[in-house]
């Protein structure tokens, strides 16, 4: 139990050194950032359904689905986006690796217990001039990493066979840097204006679960489930600095001079409550399909160190479709027939909205669940294409291919062991 306890506290220090670089987005310039989906592999590979949860995989989107899990699971879960950009006049490529969460869940009866550690948003985006000896008075160049980290305590409790409920207590904590530069004159050898913004957030938050399951007369299964977060108000701290900048050959800032540094307090920096009800049908260890539908208040977000008259921020909204197909879970003779065959889509209005124009993302998705080992335990492959924005109004236009793969491994811990 050691091994694994070690290995576990390993994974989440890679993951907090890692998780703030998984956006190649110039939307991640707004708010505060990219917001990640925050399941696994699995409910991705099904269009992001989180409705559905067994006894043998970790369901971190609703926390009731833990009283479900009868075997501890060690959950991790990597991904590989690569992005096409295109404007009305321009196109770009961009592509991003990263470690999208770590979890591991504890059944210990009717209770079970989960902590791990993921992404809630990332910023990363670079665009305007390149060679600033071409650029022109006016001309900007606009930078920005960083992105919120969430370390959750999960618990769920089965009531009976049809019932249970569950919450999650999160810590949220990160750093977003963003950078603007700005051409103030043409002269040779002149000094041109930077602003730097560095924004620590932390705050607490909740996630509250339902979940019921009933089996029908004709041998089908019922599973419905509810999840709702409040809004959480996050502590921030800006540090500002602008200062007179010269570049070197490379169009690399070479020099400063006329630093001015302060000190602010950013008191309304919200993330936005969200609410999912979800239901399908399906067999027992055969197949399942499900719809999700999820509000996200949005409206409540704001940009966090300046004004944009052409950026507005609305309540989102996201469907799921999606579900799975085992041709038959225990064969003896057929490894292709006990793999689990997932697929799924989604739409989702983001809440943002640019020039009047209402950003939007599409995905459609597949994967596959193969069985490692004895006890359960299984590799996760995902692959999703999918599109958000518009090159209308001079926006961009993102097309994404997304790899996703996870380890879902089981064992049996805190077990007697019985001596003859």
């Amino acid at each position: 139990m050691l091994k694994h306890i070690l290995i576990v506290f390993v994974a989440l220090f890679t993951l907090n050194t890692v998780a703030q670089e998984g956006s190649a987005s110039p939307y991640s310039f707004y708010g505060v950032g990219e917001l990640k989906f925050r399941g696994t592999v699995e409910n991705k590979s099904m269009g992001g359904l989180s409705v559905y949860s067994d006894s043998i995989h970790l369901n971190m989107l609703n926390p009731a689905s833990l009283g479900k899990l009868k075997l501890t699971n060690f959950n991790i879960g990597g991904n590989q986006k690569f992005t096409t950009l295109k404007s009305e006049d321009d196109s770009a490529k961009g592509s991003t690796t990263t470690l999208d969460y770590i979890a591991v869940g504890l059944p210990m009866g009717k209770l079970a217990m989960s902590f791990g550690l993921m992404p809630y948003s990332s910023v990363g985006y670079k665009t305007g001039f390149t060679n600033h000896s071409t650029a022109q008075i006016g001309d900007g160049r606009f930078e920005g990493s960083g992105g919120i980290n969430r370390v959750f305590v999960a618990a769920g409790y089965q009531f009976n066979e049809k019932f249970s409920l569950g919450i999650s207590v999160n810590h949220n904590f990160g750093k977003i840097t963003t950078e603007a530069i700005e051409i103030t004159s043409d002269e040779p050898g002149h000094y041109d204006s930077m602003e730097t913004n560095e924004t620590s957030l932390n705050g607490l938050g909740v996630n509250l679960g339902v979940n019921y399951t009933t089996k029908l007369n004709s041998g089908l299964e019922f599973i419905s489930g509810l999840t709702y977060s409040p809004q959480v108000n996050l502590n921030s701290e800006n540090h500002r600095k602008i200062s007179s900048i010269i570049f070197n050959s490379n169009s690399q800032v070479a020099g400063e001079r006329d630093v001015i540094e302060s000190n602010t307090k950013v008191l309304d920096i919200k993330l936005p409550s969200k609410l999912t009800i979800g239901a399908g049908l399906g067999k027992s260890k055969k197949w399942f399909a499900g719809i999700d539908l999820s509000t996200l208040s949005s409206s409540k977000l704001n940009n966090r160190t300046f004004n944009n008259s052409e950026t507005e921020f609305k309540n989102a909204t996201r469907i799921a479709l999606g579900g799975f197909y085992i041709p038959k879970y225990n064969s003896l003779t057929s490894y292709s027939s006990r793999v689990t065959y997932r697929a799924g889509m989604r739409y989702e209005n983001t809440g943002l909205v640019i020039k009047n124009e209402d950003i939007n993302e599409f995905g459609i998705s597949f994967g596959v669940g193969l069985p490692v080992g004895r006890k359960l335990s299984n590799v996760n492959i995902g692959f999703e294409y999918g599109s958000r924005g518009t090159t209308s109004s001079n926006l961009v236009k993102e097309n994404f291919i997304n790899l996703n793969i996870s380890l879902s491994l089981n064992d049996k811990w805190f077990q007697k062991r019985k001596i003859d």
